[in-house]
C-alpha cells in the first residue's frame, strides 16, 4: 500500500509539472514538444495523455509522446513509415548462374534472391552482401541496384508501406552452405531458367529477366550505381545512387 501511495504521488507531481510546463509553453510561442519516458516510467504516459499528449514511437526501453501546440494542423513528421527489404542477384558472370533460394517457412515453395530487412544505419549494399552470406554462405561484393519496389499497406511491416531493394553482386566464393532454419533449398540456377521458369515469385522473375539483359548486353544499361559525397553536416557523407554519368559530364563544373 506504501508503495502504492507513493507511487501516485509521484505520478500526480508529474502531472502538475508537466500541466504548469505546458501553460509555460504556450505563453512562450513554442509549436511542438517531445516527451521521452522510459518503459519503467511508463505510467506518467497516462498523465501526459491529459494534458493533450500522443504517442509518437516506441523502441525496446522507451516511448516517445508528441504535443503540437501551433494553432494550425501539425507539421511533426510520421515515424517508421516504412521498412526497407534488401536482396542480393549473385551472378556468377563466368557461368551465367545466378543464386536462388526457396523460404523454408512460406506455404508457397518459389525461388527468390536471398534477402531480408535492413538494419538500422546499415547501408544498401552491406544489408544485401550481410543477409546472402547469412542465407547461403556466400561471400559476394555489391556492384548496383537494379530495381526498386514500392507497396502499401504491406501485411508484413504492420500496415506500413514496404521498400524492396534488389542489387546486383558479383560472388568472391562458391560453396553453398545455407541456412536450414530459413531456406528449404538453395542453388546456382541458370539466368535463362530462372528468368522461363513459372517457379519464382513475379518480382523474381522480372529482375531475372533485366539481369539477363545487363548479363548479354552490358550491365551499364541496367545497373543504378552508387557514389558517395560529403554532407553538409560536418564529417558525415551521404551515398548516391543513380545511372552512371559519362566521365565528361561527372567533371562538370
Amino acid at each position: 500500500a506504501g508503495l502504492g501511495a507513493a507511487a501516485a504521488a509521484l505520478t500526480l507531481l508529474f502531472l502538475l509539472s508537466l500541466a504548469g510546463a505546458v501553460a509555460r509553453w504556450r505563453e512562450e510561442g513554442r509549436v511542438a514538444v517531445w516527451l521521452h519516458i522510459p518503459i519503467l516510467q511508463s505510467r506518467f504516459a497516462e498523465a501526459a495523455a491529459s494534458q493533450g499528449f500522443a504517442f509518437h514511437h516506441a523502441e525496446q526501453g522507451s516511448s516517445t509522446l508528441a504535443l503540437w501546440l501551433g494553432k494550425e494542423p501539425s507539421r511533426l513528421p510520421g515515424y517508421a513509415t516504412h521498412q526497407l527489404g534488401v536482396a542480393g542477384a549473385v551472378l556468377d558472370e563466368s557461368t551465367g548462374k545466378v543464386l536462388v533460394v526457396q523460404d523454408r517457412n512460406k506455404t508457397l515453395n518459389a525461388w527468390k534472391f536471398p534477402g531480408g530487412l535492413s538494419n538500422p544505419g546499415e547501408d544498401i549494399g552491406d544489408t544485401a552482401v550481410r543477409e546472402v552470406f547469412e542465407e547461403t554462405g556466400i561471400k559476394s561484393e555489391f556492384k548496383s541496384i537494379l530495381s526498386i519496389r514500392q507497396q502499401h499497406q504491406h501485411p508484413g511491416a504492420f500496415g506500413k508501406s514496404d521498400m524492396y531493394i534488389i542489387c546486383r553482386l558479383e560472388p568472391s566464393s562458391f560453396n553453398i552452405s545455407f541456412c536450414q532454419q530459413e531456406c528449404l533449398r538453395c542453388e546456382w540456377m541458370d539466368l535463362v531458367e530462372l528468368a522461363r521458369t513459372k517457379d519464382a515469385t513475379p518480382i523474381t522473375s522480372n529482375v531475372a529477366k533485366l539481369l539477363l539483359y545487363g548479363y548479354r548486353e552490358g550491365f551499364d544499361k541496367i545497373d543504378i550505381a552508387m557514389r558517395e559525397f560529403p554532407a553538409v553536416y560536418t564529417g558525415r557523407f551521404y551515398k548516391l545512387y543513380h545511372r552512371e554519368l559519362p566521365e565528361s559530364y561527372r567533371n562538370t563544373t
